[in-house]
């Protein structure tokens, strides 16, 4: 038996949430907290009927820690599932703390604030010291490692696909098909068409910031940066098709860096249609991605954020996408002295996950990864102190997991490689 609280309420949550209602004889008793409790209590209405699982709801302002803290000690839950945005980690992170309860979540930190002085010349010092200048970066969880070791707690970082599953996968390959591993590329793919002229599939803040910084990969020990959306390829994915995809920085490459320390090389491609990219330099020519406030009639008003209000909720696209997903890993290596390649992925359609939770694939395939995190902590097989990455636990009862409850695995043990 088991109380989850889990912080957020939009897309990926929503999937989480209905996916933890599936297992109710773990999740015995969850609590589904955000900012505005009335999209909390429509969900909550409208799974309750379905589970046995007993749901509760609350309000909370995660930017805020008192409120947090107070709420946890309220509600006394086992796990912290933090499906908020990236901004407000470290809040959450601190309230775990001093409440003594284990943490996951589904992507690392952020600032909201890229302004913030103190930030700043701690970012630009790791853009020296490390060779890459995106805003996402695993430096300030891994701070926290000491702190969650004293406490005896574990936090679980980046519990969605990409981060995630695909880290899973890299650690599959390491114990299953490799004696080494010399290059890892991370592909991901969105095969789905959902009508619109422009829309993201997640949130469209960490979306357009994310495609539009520069790119990075891991070479030789070093990161390699690149002006964004410099190399591109074009790959066949299985049920897709040809698609183009392009080189971005993605915060798993850091991670498995440092995890697997022996591979040469490794990438993170992104599918993208000529629409989206062309739409997407518009906006950022005239200075719609910018996170800086401007004043506008008397009010401070950030752009991305006025975007972001302008654009398709995320969430409301399920019924109205078609197509499906490919995401994955390919390798490299040797295997009994052998060279070997090895590919490892998942196909989900967009239309099938609509019909089992009312969600398009891109918001299921992280938050049944996040309800498989959250099933390996409460279960005691992902329990280590300290702030970890997914490829530091044990990969075989999470695949299992996600084969089970929706994101099966394929295998390709000849795959076309990426030049």
């Amino acid at each position: 038996m088991s109380k989850v609280l889990i912080i957020g309420c939009g897309g990926v949550a929503s999937v989480a949430i209905s996916k933890c209602c599936q297992i109710s004889d773990v999740f015995t008793d969850i609590c589904i907290a955000s900012r505005t409790v009335s999209k909390c209590e429509a969900l909550a209405a409208r799974l309750a009927p379905a589970t046995k699982t007993k749901i509760t709801t609350r309000q909370v302002d995660a930017d805020k820690l008192e409120e947090l803290v107070a709420l946890i000690k309220d509600y006394q839950p086992d796990l912290v599932m933090n499906i908020a945005l990236p901004y407000q980690d470290l809040t959450i992170m601190d309230a775990c703390l001093a409440t003594g309860v284990n943490y996951l979540d589904t992507a690392n930190y952020e600032p909201e604030d890229i302004t913030d002085p103190a930030w700043r010349a701690s970012y630009e010092k790791r853009c020296q010291e490390k060779g890459f200048s995106a805003y996402f970066d695993y430096s300030w969880q891994w701070a926290y490692q000491e702190k969650f070791k004293a406490a005896g707690l574990t936090a679980l970082l980046g519990s969605g696909f990409d981060p995630g599953v695909t880290q899973a996968y890299c650690a599959y390959a390491a114990k299953h098909e490799f004696d080494t591993i010399d290059t890892i590329d991370i592909l991901d793919c969105n095969g789905g068409d959902h009508g619109y002229p422009f829309a993201t599939n997640f949130n469209p803040e960490i979306n357009l910031r994310e495609v539009s910084a520069p790119g990075s990969y891991w070479e030789d020990g070093r990161w390699v940066e690149i002006p964004p959306m410099t190399i591109k390829r074009v790959y066949d994915f299985d049920q897709v098709g040809r698609k183009d995809m392009y080189l971005l920085h993605h915060e798993e490459i850091e991670s498995l860096a440092r995890n697997l320390p022996e591979v040469k090389r490794i990438r993170f491609f992104m599918t993208f249609g000529q629409s989206y990219l062309t739409h997407m330099k518009c906006l950022e020519n005239v200075g719609m991605l910018s996170t800086e406030a401007i004043d506008f009639e008397g009010q401070k008003i950030v752009p991305i954020q006025f975007l972001k209000a302008l654009l398709p909720d995320p969430a409301s696209l399920g019924p109205r996408t078609k197509g499906k997903t490919n995401i994955g890993c390919i390798f490299t290596g040797t295997k009994d002295g052998r060279k070997k390649t090895y590919y490892i992925y998942n196909v989900c359609d967009h239309q099938e996950c609509y019909r089992e939770v009312g969600s398009q694939a891109i918001s299921y395939t992280t938050g049944v990864p996040a309800m498989c995190g959250a099933l390996m902590m409460l279960t005691g097989q992902w329990i280590l102190p300290g702030v970890h990455t997914v490829e530091e636990f044990d990969p075989d009862p999470f695949l299992a997991a996600l084969d089970k409850y929706g994101l099966p695995r394929r295998e390709n043990r000849d795959p076309v490689l990426v030049d």
